[in-house]
């Protein structure tokens, strides 16, 4: 009978104002407000060679057939609420479908997509691949925001400042 006795406990709990986090799609929801340890790195494009590193507040640019170019560069406090509340409308934290079903056909060369992301002490990583000429619609929501970070960082001063890329990719 001892373990009928935790039933009505929980619901006592509950009841007095203690909290059971909310799940979506079998991961705990991202909370409303941006929590203090919240930082991420993303590297992007050919071979991954450009990255936004906010756990060490470092830019990476490739610079193609000069290679590549670390700098410190901080994002504020406003700009990764920003990107947090981004992060929020897409549910990061889900489980992400970044491989398509058919594929039409693949593109080279191509740029790959790598975060991974700390919030509360979890680490959410997501990767993927630009070769296929149909991405997903989760795949198109990461590249946005990747897109959104990647101006965030091209608007300031200390990115500006960095050499411009020389050569391309075949």
């Amino acid at each position: 009978m001892k373990p009928f006795f935790l039933v009505p406990l929980f619901f006592a709990l509950l009841a007095a104002g203690c909290t059971v986090p909310s799940v979506e799609g079998g991961r705990p929801s991202l909370p409303e407000k941006m929590p203090p340890d919240f930082a991420f790195s993303l590297e992007f494009g050919i071979n991954g060679r450009n990255a936004v590193n906010t756990f060490d507040h470092t830019v990476t640019k490739d610079l193609i057939a000069g290679g590549v170019v670390t700098a410190n560069i901080a994002l504020t406090t406003e700009e990764l609420e920003q990107i947090y509340e981004r992060m929020r409308k897409i549910n990061i934290a889900d489980s992400k479908k970044l491989i398509p079903d058919r594929k039409t056909c693949l593109q080279t060369p191509h740029g790959t997509d790598k975060w991974n992301i700390r919030i509360n002490g979890n680490t959410i990583t997501h990767q993927w691949s630009g070769e296929y000429c149909n991405p997903t619609p989760d795949a198109l929501q990461l590249g946005e925001l990747r897109d959104f970070v990647f101006e965030l960082v091209k608007a300031k001063d200390e990115y500006k400042r960095l050499p411009e890329a020389t050569g391309g990719y075949d």
